[in-house]
């Protein structure tokens, strides 16, 4: 039966003592300071009347800091206000898939309430080292860049960071559109966006059908700042409903940075002592409590996941800031987006030598680990190179060989966000630019090479990728196959080859 944050502060059992009511006495930006509410508990809602509430944030001795939660229109210095009993939680049920809803569990999308089948608290204890498991099971992105170099595993936190505009919610994008058929669940969680880039990125998610598998909680830039702090742990309640299921989710923050800054709104309001770059103390506290809830559980508590990526903005590529450095210490690695790249056509624009999972090729199939082994490290080569072979004129064979590799290489890892790849597509297109097949091929149709290349196999050669799929590895008759297939393909299309 569905049920409502007004039906459930109703069931809450409070003694009627004088100590559940209090009286605003000082009222504005959204924070009322209460006085009255001696047995308030931390994280409490308070009813402050017309349906509206507020999360009790700071406990004081003689008075408790009210964060306003909705339409606040009605009250003054003076209102009354009274406890719940009610620690702050949403509602969620399995068909909350497919929906839209706030930092309170309310639908925002226009359709009627979901039946409600449990509630979920917004702040919890992360589950314990004797509850987890390591990571081993790949979560593929669809992205060639990543899964071959950067790889993700079920469970882990992997923070996707990078300026304005680098393309870091269009990683995240991708990833959701490539669970198509991975058996997971995707909550993304959009905080202080602009409403029009919400919709553009839900219609996106519509129009592929990824919505089937998807929520999203929204508290975009016309919320206020207590509903876009609220916004992740929302979201991050709604994917633990999902993994007691024992089912794997995949949670993302977009983006962490504006999280910040809500919350330091926030305590400033609240006159809590602000610190570095004017954020208070406690907000590495903020993010860690969010991102030590990613994990992967053993059998015996259901073997599910919730695999989370946030995301942070930084200003002119500064990884040293402080919101930065603390979520980056907290994480297991980090896809590091450089503007340089972007701008010079390298998409995604990810910077190797920066880039790290701390989780590595645990994460990875054999087959991928086989064919993109080395690939990392002779990109992140190949980089240094290009920087240093640009100021001589005169460079030795094996360096040019080096740098006409590199550049191959690189041009193959290219690719649209919306168009992820199939993990044994990834390999047997990896596998021809890391042996060498590619060498003969000009640089500007390494594109047209690839949707050509992947075309033909796919025709010609099925048994090949399903044996990769089967086996996950490359065993000497499929390398041999493969080897036979990429001969045959590039003697079929001389026209782009640097001599066709």
């Amino acid at each position: 039966m569905s049920q409502t944050l007004a039906d459930l502060v109703a069931k809450a059992e409070v003694s009627s003592t004088v100590s559940s009511v209090g009286e605003i006495f000082a009222f504005g930006d959204g924070i009322a300071q209460v006085r009255g509410l001696d047995d308030v508990q931390a994280g409490e809602l308070i009813d402050v009347g017309n349906n509206q509430f507020g999360l009790a944030l700071n406990l004081e001795k003689n008075q408790v800091g009210v964060v306003l939660l909705g339409d606040t229109r009605h009250l003054s210095a003076g209102s009354v206000v009274k406890r719940t009993g009610t620690i702050l939680s949403i509602g969620v049920g399995d068909e909350i898939l497919g929906r839209t809803i706030n930092a309170l569990g309310q639908p925002v999308d226009g359709k009627p309430q979901f039946p409600v089948e449990k509630q979920m608290l917004l702040e919890r204890i992360a589950p314990g080292v004797m509850t987890r498991q390591s990571v081993t099971v790949p979560l593929q992105t669809g992205i060639k860049a990543i899964d071959a170099m950067i790889p993700i595993g079920r469970g882990q936190r992997e923070l996707i960071i990078g300026d304005r505009a680098t393309g870091k919610t269009a990683i995240a994008l991708g990833t959701i559109l490539n669970q198509a058929d991975q058996n997971m669940i995707c909550v993304y969680v959009s905080i202080g966006q602009k409403g029009s880039t919400l919709a553009q990125t839900k219609q996106i998610l519509a129009d592929r059908g990824a919505m089937d598998y998807t929520i999203i909680v929204a508290a975009t830039a016309a919320e206020p700042a207590a509903q876009q702090f609220l916004a992740p742990y929302a979201g991050l309640a709604a994917a633990e409903y999902f993994l007691e299921q024992g089912k794997d989710v995949l949670i993302i923050y977009d983006d962490l940075t504006k999280h910040a800054q809500a919350y330091r709104e926030i305590s400033l309001l609240l006159r809590r002592p602000s610190g570095r770059e004017a954020y208070p103390g406690d907000v590495f506290y903020l993010h860690s409590r969010l991102l030590e809830r990613a994990c992967r559980l053993n059998a015996k508590y259901g073997g599910g996941s919730i695999t989370a990526l946030p995301i942070i903005e930084t200003q002119a590529n500064d990884v040293s800031a402080f919101v930065p450095t603390n979520v980056i210490s907290i994480t297991d690695g980090q896809i590091y987006l450089e503007t340089d790249l972007f701008n010079a056509g390298v998409k995604p624009a990810i910077n190797v030598g920066l880039s790290v999972s701390r989780v590595g090729s645990s994460a990875q199939i054999k087959a991928m680990k086989q064919v993109a082994g080395t690939m990392k490290l002779d990109l992140a080569q190949y980089r240094e190179l290009q920087a240093f072979a640009q100021f001589s004129s005169d460079l030795d064979d094996k360096t040019k060989t080096q740098l006409d590799r590199g550049t191959r290489v690189s041009s193959i890892l290219k690719q649209g966000w919306d168009t992820p790849l199939k993990v044994e597509d990834q390999v047997v297109v990896i596998y021809a630019a890391v042996n060498g097949y590619l060498d003969a091929i000009r640089v500007d149709a390494i594109q047209d090479w690839e949707r050509g290349y992947l075309e033909y196999i796919h025709s010609a050669y099925p048994e090949l990728l399903s044996s990769i799929v089967k086996d996950l590895k490359i065993t000497d008759e499929t390398a041999e196959a493969l080897k036979a297939a990429i001969t045959s393909f590039n003697n079929i299309h001389p026209e782009w080859q640097q001599n066709g």
